[in-house]
């Protein structure tokens, strides 16, 4: 299969904002890859590489070699450089790697040179990309979407179940399972306002957990044998950044099992350090034992998906939190209560507050784990209002602030076209050190200037608190936020996973 039909496939999803077009765009596309290519197409429709990093940046594409006069290359042939470039390093890689970009891109037409610069830096804006790749997968295999879905949060990508589903159909679908060692997409929780909204959408005859929801890393970590494998929320392997959390795993009295759960720096008193301070320990596994003896980290476990062959996720959450309780010593629990009443579990939150916690998550006592989705069994509250947004441009400060990036420009995720929407600006809430990280940060996202404005590549995520969201005729989309301030930078969030224009609006209702 032709590169330059997977861009077409493509440029037909971008230039629709009809679900339906993009769905048979991108099932014609895997149809015409067949089986044995259906992954790699699959993952570059989903605006990902098979190989997740090749080592190459935004700079190093910057300036790239005439573009071909016709397409010649093939998916193959394009997979195949993309993972001997991921595979360059050592002495001289620098100018290998120059080279290696030079001679991919400069087979390619000036379309496909656009589709791969975007690809490799995470770019991909066609609208929807993982809900329409689900669907067009159930269309190009003519197999229920619900058995896609499940398969994808299995499986944690759509590549192989892509591949599986037009190999198999529904029968090698069903053949994708929880495999200890492989991350599977973790479980979301949707969010209210206070404990007692949350409270009526979960609680039961036999109450609701009440789970405290800590400032710290999504962490789902597997174990095998003595085999310790930790993940991101993004899936991202990060087994050599913690060490002191394979150690606490391999601590457990089991052979096999899948946990779910967060790992935090705490400080003396056992109250959560900065946000950005445990954020650090997953950022690189160079200088790992000097960080350990600075900025240690404790984990905290709230489920149990596996444990010793047997799969747990379709068992009811009260079985999951037992079985957990049993297994994990309690110092390493997440702080929770089994509530009877929305009061209980409003004293809770508020306690959990004092103590420098985020908030919690109220979860139904029956629920399943869903895995990939924000289920209806899990909500979180936090006690002010926050989104995580995207930066999409940010302005040079003045007066104290001169020679630094200062007022950040926010945007909002619109699902519909997959680009962004301006929300207001804020400079509030930033102390010196975030202004060096971030001018540091957003000139190495720089992709042009205007006056004093520096226009990124939307990759950045902040969280921002605010106050309200008003009227505005200044940005389009027509909304404001009130005295938004910076809280923190989300490095463990893509801009795929910020806020999107539909959850303002449903806040400002």
């Amino acid at each position: 299969m032709l590169f330059a039909d997977v861009v077409a496939a493509s440029n037909t999803a971008t230039a629709t904002r009809s679900r339906l077009a993009k769905t048979q765009a991108v099932a014609s596309a895997l149809r015409s890859a067949g089986s044995e290519e259906a992954a790699t197409v699959a993952a570059y429709l989903s605006g990902v590489l098979p190989q997740r990093r090749v080592g190459v940046s935004w700079r190093g594409l910057s300036s790239l070699p005439t573009p071909a006069d016709s397409p010649v290359a093939t998916v193959a042939e394009v997979d195949q450089a993309l993972t001997a470039l991921s595979e360059v390093s050592g002495a001289g890689s620098g100018a290998l790697r120059a080279a290696a970009v030079g001679t991919l891109f400069g087979g390619l037409t000036a379309a496909e040179q656009d589709f791969l610069r975007a690809l490799v830096t995470g770019q991909v804006r066609q609208g929807a990309l993982d809900g329409v790749m689900q669907a067009a997968i159930a269309a190009a295999a003519d197999v229920p979407e619900a058995a896609v879905r499940r398969a994808v949060m299995l499986a944690g990508h759509a590549g192989p179940v892509a591949r599986a589903a037009l190999e198999g159909g529904t029968a090698a679908l069903a053949q994708i399972g929880l495999e200890v060692g492989r991350p599977l997409r973790p479980m979301l929780a949707a969010s209210t306002p206070d404990v007692a909204a949350a409270w009526d959408q979960v609680a039961s005859q036999d109450g609701a957990f009440v789970d405290g929801k800590l400032d710290g890393i999504r962490l789902q970590a597997h174990r095998d044998g003595n085999d310790v494998r930790l993940f991101t929320r993004s899936l991202d392997d990060i087994t050599d950044r913690l060490p002191e959390v394979v150690e606490a795993v391999l601590e457990l009295p089991v052979r096999r099992l899948v946990t779910d759960g967060e790992a935090i720096a705490l400080d003396e008193r056992g109250r959560p350090r900065p946000f950005q301070e445990t954020a650090s320990r997953t950022m690189s596994s160079v200088g790992v034992t000097e960080l350990r003896e600075r900025i240690p980290v404790t984990p905290f476990f709230f489920d149990l998906l596996h444990l010793d062959g047997e799969d747990l996720l379709d068992a009811p959450a009260h079985e999951r939190l037992d079985r957990l309780g049993t297994l994990v010593p309690a110092r390493w629990l997440v702080p929770r209560v089994r509530a009877t009443s929305a009061e209980e579990a409003q004293q809770f939150f508020q306690r959990l507050v004092a103590d420098g916690h985020e908030g919690v998550v109220v979860k139904s006592t029956t629920a399943a784990y869903a895995a990939g989705r924000r289920g209806a069994g899990w909500v979180k509250v936090k006690p002010r209002h926050t989104l995580d947004l995207v930066v999409l441009a940010v302005e040079w400060g003045s007066g104290r602030r001169r020679g630094f990036l200062s007022n950040i420009h926010l945007g909002a995720r619109d699902p519909h076209s997959g680009g962004f929407v301006m929300l207001g600006k804020t400079f509030k809430g930033m102390t010196d050190e975030m202004l060096q990280w971030q001018t540091t940060r957003f000139l190495q996202l720089e992709t042009s200037r205007s006056g004093h404005v520096v226009h990124l590549r939307p990759e950045q995520v902040v969280e921002v608190a605010f106050d309200g969201i008003q009227t505005s005729s200044r940005y389009p989309g027509g909304m404001a936020l009130r005295f938004a301030r910076v809280l923190r930078y989300r490095d463990d969030k893509t801009a795929e996973e910020a806020d999107t224009v539909d959850t303002l609006t449903a806040l400002r209702t």
